[in-house]
């Protein structure tokens, strides 16, 4: 559920949609084995986190940066699952379990419908800072978790889990339609300040690409977040994203939850997908200014 794509990534069994790339490992939580982490997986933690934290300041929004110091996340060292559980329970109800890896969907969603966020043990190589195939600590710690600590996002991301156990019920094409919304939103999000656009989806802010990209390069398309339409949008993971859709705030992200999505599967089950980089008359496509602004199609 949580890939970290990149465009360096063209390896075969990466050129697909969706689902292109998704092995599944045991289904196990894992103690975190702090004391086996080399000096090299320390200064790898410490080389990304300081290159991130360094570039996100004006990208990422003040909801991010503002959870990942509340969690006292440092360069120092890797930090500890169980540290920083005590903080994150005591702020939203949610823990860190460890896991060799991606999980299988089901399992997935059940963790995150008991506030539990399923987090890999293990760190990437030095030769691996720009590129890795899946989710590892990096990505999953410092992508994922600190949102986690803000109430309105967690009470989001366990109703999504919530959903994800329903719709695993209802069959695969409702999980195709569940998995393009957390793509486009808690991997690829971008939210609306009041200083302009700011990313808070993991995938971008664990990449240094793609944090440049999704806001600087005349590239991708940016749309309005617009559930159905997310649900009917492929995605590439192959490749920087070719539209990010843009959030308000994350009570809106809630309010779209809320509903029952049994009559939306059904009725996108009669409807076709779109391309990743398809603009449609009805979009809310937002451009970039001279300066640091923003506008919407329509703004005078």
């Amino acid at each position: 559920m949580n890939i970290q794509p990149d465009p360096a990534g063209k390896h075969v069994e990466h050129q697909h949609t969706d689902k292109g790339y998704v092995p599944v490992y045991t289904t196990a939580v894992v103690e975190q084995p702090w004391d086996a982490y080399t000096a090299v997986d320390h200064n790898v933690w410490a080389q990304l986190f300081e290159r991130q934290r360094k570039l996100l300041v004006g990208r990422a929004s003040d909801a991010f940066l503002v959870a990942q110091d509340a969690m006292g996340m440092t360069p120092d060292a890797i930090p500890r699952f169980d540290e920083l559980n005590n903080i994150l329970q005591k702020a939203t109800g949610w823990t860190i379990v460890g896991v060799e890896g991606l999980l299988p969907e089901l399992t997935f969603f059940e963790h995150l419908a008991n506030r539990r966020f399923p987090v890999t043990w293990w760190i990437r190589r030095p030769e691996q800072l720009d590129y890795l195939a899946e989710p590892d600590l990096f990505h999953d710690l410092f992508g994922h978790v600190p949102l986690l600590m803000n109430p309105m996002f967690a009470d989001y991301m366990a109703a999504y889990g919530r959903g994800g156990v329903k719709a695993h019920g209802i069959g695969p094409e409702a999980l195709v339609n569940l998995t393009r919304l957390y793509w486009y939103t808690v991997e690829f999000g971008l939210i609306r300040q009041a200083d302009g656009l700011r990313i808070y989806g993991s995938g971008i802010v664990s990449s240094k690409g793609e944090s440049i990209h999704c806001l600087e390069s005349s590239a991708p398309n940016r749309i309005g977040f617009d559930l159905e339409r997310i649900m009917r949008t492929r995605y590439r993971i192959d490749t920087y994203q070719k539209t990010y859709f843009v959030i308000d705030s994350f009570e809106q992200l809630m309010q779209a939850t809320a509903p029952d999505f049994a009559p939306i599967y059904a009725r996108l089950a009669t409807q076709s997908s779109y391309p990743a980089g398809t603009v449609l008359d009805t979009d809310t496509v937002y451009h970039r200014g001279s300066g640091e602004g923003w506008s919407q199609d329509g703004d005078v």
